[in-house]
């Protein structure tokens, strides 16, 4: 029961704030232009914002776990190759690039955070973790919606030039990189600085989740039901069942157990949709695998830390 109570009190929260989300949409408090602005300003501003302290605030030299970093990127590495194999079963070929995204790619920054946060109070292997993962999410989506796209084109000069500036130009890599060279280079943060970084970095969690939770559209879930319900698997237990026992035989525990389940197996990140969209593709998996991943993620990942608070991991 303590176990449970552990895992409910991580992963509650969360969910509730995606399905405030939704109330707030059904009631007409958030519109769809509202909540795609809201999806839009904080991976523009809070989110980076956030990435940015936990790193620039953190003796990184000490801090840093090669060996962990280099774990996340291979694993991310193998699941988006076992998404690539898999795609090729499909009866549509249409949806291959958008079955691959949405079957590695996880909300690893927002919910990484988010949930880390909550049941330590800070996140030093969530930072840790999106180096490892999210400029390989970045780099794979667009080489593979370019690839796999319903009217196939050879992948070219521009599209790799549109891939490395879309690459550098992230927010959050940008964070990424500011927030380690201020670790590094011990710059000082002054407390007004310090106080205001924390105050725009804690809008990141709450409007986050509540606008993906009114970003969705039930009625997209009915279509494309067979392989929404097999990357839906794939994103919520698949990738966890396969490289979580592996993790643990590494001598992996605690946050760093926490943040690779999170890589593994949390939500299908909403953004996976805009770039869908972006690159020639319909969106109609995509948003179904968004949602049911969301929906049931809160869910699933009160199970594997239930597993793995039970088996005394974390």
């Amino acid at each position: 029961m303590e176990s449970l109570i552990f895992s409910l009190n991580a992963t509650v929260p969360v969910f509730l704030l995606m399905v405030l989300g939704m109330i707030f949409k059904k009631i007409g408090w958030i519109s769809d232009s509202f909540a795609s602005q809201m999806n839009k300003f904080v991976f523009l501003v809070p989110l980076p914002i956030l990435v940015f302290e936990d790193l620039a605030t953190v003796d990184f030299v000490e801090a840093w776990d090669f060996k962990f970093v280099a774990f996340c990127f291979v694993a991310t590495l193998l699941s988006i190759t076992i998404a690539i194999i898999i795609s090729f079963l499909l009866h549509d070929r249409s949806i291959q690039g958008e079955f691959v995204q949405v079957s590695y790619r996880s909300s690893a920054a927002l919910l990484g955070v988010a949930l880390i946060q909550n049941i330590y109070g800070q996140s030093v292997m969530g930072p840790l973790m999106i180096i490892g993962s999210v400029p390989l999410y970045n780099i794979m989506a667009v080489v593979v919606l370019s690839f796999f796209q319903p009217n196939r084109k050879s992948i070219n000069a521009k599209v790799i030039k549109q891939t490395l500036k879309g690459i550098i130009t992230n927010p959050i890599i940008i964070a990424i990189v500011v927030g380690l060279l201020w670790s590094l280079f011990k710059i000082p943060m002054p407390a007004i600085l310090s106080k205001t970084v924390t105050y725009v970095g804690n809008l990141a969690t709450p409007m986050g989740l509540m606008a993906m939770g009114a970003s969705f559209n039930f009625k997209q879930a009915i279509n494309k039901v067979k392989p929404s319900i097999i990357a839906t698997f794939m994103k919520l237990f698949g990738f966890a069942i396969v490289f979580l026992p592996i993790a643990i035989l590494l001598g992996f525990r605690s946050e760093q157990l926490v943040a690779i389940l999170i890589m593994l197996g949390s939500a299908t990140t909403v953004s996976c949709y805009v770039m869908a969209k972006n690159m020639g593709h319909d969106g109609v998996l995509t948003s179904s695998v968004v949602m049911l991943t969301t929906l049931f993620s809160g869910f699933s990942i009160t199970f594997w830390l239930f597993i793995l608070r039970s088996l005394a991991f974390i």
